[in-house]
């Protein structure tokens, strides 16, 4: 079809008004579809129904040192948990502490204790005049709402495909000792999914901040949600590349089982060096005993290693791959050509960025919603929620059934055609 911006006015308006009787027929389905947030679907959630078995009034809840996970005790975790997730995270079970069921919950509670306290001896955040973190953009709005919550002055900084602009990051921790940290989905990233290259990896591995206490927010959410067997990115481990660059206190590394076993009920951990460890664990032993041991072993005894683990990946990816495929062929199909619309297309995570003309996301969620698709808020992967261009939108394809999905892929196609078409009228 003829890119849109080739179009005549009179071939423009014939298009707007071919879309709104298209739009009108999806008005008249009283559709109610959400893709507002990255939830895996009931099929997903039915893949782990087996740990709940795992455990039962008859088991034996003791650890292989003879821990009894019943009681008190334990406060980074029982051994066998350690190990589990040290070989998901790829880190050295000694460097990792095991938390109850949100990463985010523990990148919170990270933040908060800086601003309490401080980090490794340095002055707490609240103390000084002026806190900044840098935020690669689009990226994750919940990771925006924990600074934006404690008053944190966030910076954006631009995202490509090797990862975020590490010129400016560079340049900018270097200078201004108010920059306290930055926050990085580093594999299949929210919502771009790209993972960083060797190269970003190390370059933040060799980071020169101003700032004693700058920590590097790692949250490795999607290390192991891969969509294909035979085409997986890499990632270059940052703990063992700090280590190896003189930096070994540079990294807060996060993850969970939230999208791997139920997104309620699963385990988080941090992985980081062991002064990182040191300094917590002072901080942490006056606000628990210790998490969730029980769960902790339910997943153990589900999963018995890292290779269970695996598989049990492969069938979420078995899931939720042809509905990512299936986004993309719409994309595809309506979208190529018209020279109005770009999109990622991940191997792996949860998400799929689109990026329209400037000044009309917020029109195209909002066109949708009207028709009975909700999607995530223009705006939401900026900070402040504040997306400049008014372009980006974040696509989760994995919660609707798939035939639900292509509807409301099908129907979002025509929300976009039909504000692009206007616009660009409008422009004329």
């Amino acid at each position: 079809m003829k890119a849109y911006q080739e179009m005549s006015k009179e071939e423009l308006v014939q298009e707007v008004e071919s879309l709104k009787a298209q739009y009108k027929k999806y008005q008249d389905m009283d559709l109610h579809l959400d893709m507002s947030r990255g939830k895996p679907c009931r099929e997903q959630l039915d893949l782990s129904m087996d740990m709940m078995d795992a455990l039962n009034s008859e088991a034996d809840l003791s650890c292989e040192d003879g821990t009894d996970c019943r009681n008190y005790g334990v406060l980074t975790g029982i051994d066998e948990a350690k190990v589990l997730i040290g070989d998901m995270m790829e880190n050295n079970p000694d460097n990792i502490i095991i938390f109850g069921n949100s990463s985010l919950n523990v990148m919170y509670d990270t933040i908060a204790r800086a601003m309490t306290h401080g980090i490794m001896g340095n002055l707490p955040w609240c103390k000084l005049d002026q806190v900044k973190f840098l935020c690669p953009v689009p990226g994750y709005d919940r990771h925006f709402s924990i600074t934006e919550y404690f008053g944190i002055e966030m910076i954006p900084v631009a995202m490509t495909p090797e990862g975020p602009d590490m010129d400016f990051i560079e340049k900018a921790v270097a200078e201004d000792d108010a920059i306290k940290g930055i926050w990085c989905v580093p594999k299949y990233s929210n919502p771009q999914g790209y993972s960083y290259s060797d190269e970003t990896v190390a370059r933040f591995a060799r980071l020169k901040p101003k700032a004693r206490d700058f920590r590097i927010f790692w949250d490795n959410a999607y290390g192991i949600h891969h969509l294909y067997d035979d085409k997986q990115d890499y990632l270059i481990e940052i703990l063992a590349e700090c280590k190896k660059s003189g930096n070994p206190d540079l990294v807060y590394k996060f993850a969970s089982t939230s999208k791997i076993t139920f997104p309620g009920s699963g385990i988080a951990a941090l992985a980081t060096s062991p002064n990182n460890l040191e300094d917590i664990m002072n901080q942490m032993k006056n606000q628990t005993i210790g998490h969730d041991k029980v769960n902790q072993l339910r997943h153990v005894r589900f999963f018995g290693d890292i290779h269970g683990m695996v598989e049990h990946m492969k069938k979420h990816a078995d899931i939720i791959r042809p509905k990512f495929e299936a986004v993309e062929e719409i994309f595809d199909a309506e979208l190529s050509g018209l020279e109005i619309a770009d999109w990622t297309k991940p191997n792996g995570g949860y998400f799929i960025s689109f990026d329209g003309l400037d000044g009309t996301a917020k029109a195209i969620v909002d066109k949708a919603k009207k028709a009975g698709v909700v999607l995530t808020d223009a705006g939401s992967t900026w900070p402040y929620h504040k997306d400049p261009k008014d372009s980006n939108i974040r696509i989760a394809p994995t919660y609707p059934t798939l035939e639900d999905l292509k509807v409301a892929a099908k129907l979002f196609t025509l929300c976009v055609k039909l504000v692009s078409a206007k616009k660009l009228l409008a422009d004329m």
